[in-house]
């Protein structure tokens, strides 16, 4: 693989992450299930999964547990997807509610089978959620829709406090690390989706982080082989489409079937790497190497709207 050589010796001890099992993991596991639900959590094999789980907290996965595309660095299932479950809109909400959450994060698996990419099944589930739980901002980390024309345009008008989509890596991995995704696409999407904002919300002095101002997100993973001048770049790229918060972390393998890692990058690492990413003008850069774009999202979206 061109990503660069596997690095073989044990994971740093900054990596060691803390088994828990306890009730508030359980009842939220069967509440998941239960309800018919999919988390990344599990679904990514997410190293945080035992913390969030444990806070009553996760990120829920829509449209199904199966991708249409293959990333080498992604532990989802690929293959032919099921149809698309009319209730899980609903559920999703009753998830919420019983959660107490305030802020809730949704994701999807890649839908290219659908005309829409799953666009219209976002803006329901945003609506059902806001419905069930008012109080609630919903955060959706979305696809890249494979280019359908309005698929932002479907989606912001149901009113997520943030748009979130993830350029994951430096374009020069993108044949390896997301076969099938573009990167001028992903920029492209950011992009469109912080003019859209800016087209209805500019001139009403809308507060950012609202349902009326949503905020623009993105996320990569280091050790896949990038260079440090690559990241600049692509931070600078994500800053002048409008992206407004950032987070950088570790790539870790799920399986021997991914990506190698080439290199565990070090926290002190990730922080001065942060302070090179806050210098372009992002509202918030969150970067360590457990940092995942949906942990501690609530947090993102509250210090990106000060």
């Amino acid at each position: 693989m061109s990503c660069g050589t596997e690095v073989r010796e044990p994971k740093p001890p900054w990596l060691r992450i803390r088994l828990s099992t306890g009730t508030e993991y359980q009842e939220v596991r069967g509440l998941m299930r239960g309800l018919r639900l999919n988390t990344v959590c599990e679904e990514a094999r997410c190293p945080n999964i035992y913390e969030c789980w444990g806070d009553r907290t996760a990120t829920f996965m829509i449209l199904g547990e199966i991708c249409t595309r293959r990333c080498g660095f992604c532990a989802v299932t690929t293959g032919r997807p099921q149809g698309v479950d009319a209730d899980e809109p609903a559920h999703l909400a009753e998830a919420v509610a019983r959660l107490g959450l305030e802020h809730a994060v949704v994701t999807s698996v890649d839908r290219d089978d659908l005309p829409d990419g799953g666009a219209d099944h976002f803006a329901a589930v945003i609506r059902a959620v806001r419905e069930r739980n008012p109080g609630c901002g919903v955060e959706v980390l979305t696809p890249d829709f494979r280019g359908v024309p309005d698929a932002v345009d479907r989606i912001l008008p149901a009113g997520p406090v943030v748009f979130s989509h993830n350029l994951e890596t430096v374009p020069r991995l993108y044949p390896d690390a997301r076969p099938g995704s573009k990167f001028e696409r992903s920029i492209a999407l950011l992009r469109e989706a912080a003019e859209r904002r800016d087209a209805t919300a500019g001139a009403t002095g809308a507060v950012p982080g609202t349902p009326e101002r949503p905020l623009i997100k993105t996320g990569l993973m280091l050790g896949l082989g990038e260079r440090r001048e690559e990241l600049l770049e692509t931070f600078a790229a994500a800053r002048d489409a409008g992206v407004e918060i950032l987070t950088i972390g570790q790539y870790l393998r799920p399986t021997l079937k991914h990506l190698p890692v080439v290199r565990y990058v070090p926290p002190e690492e990730f922080l001065a790497i942060r302070d090179e990413a806050m210098a372009l003008g992002f509202r918030h850069v969150e970067a360590g190497p457990l940092v995942r774009s949906s942990y501690h999202a609530k947090k993102h979206t509250r210090e990106a709207a000060v």
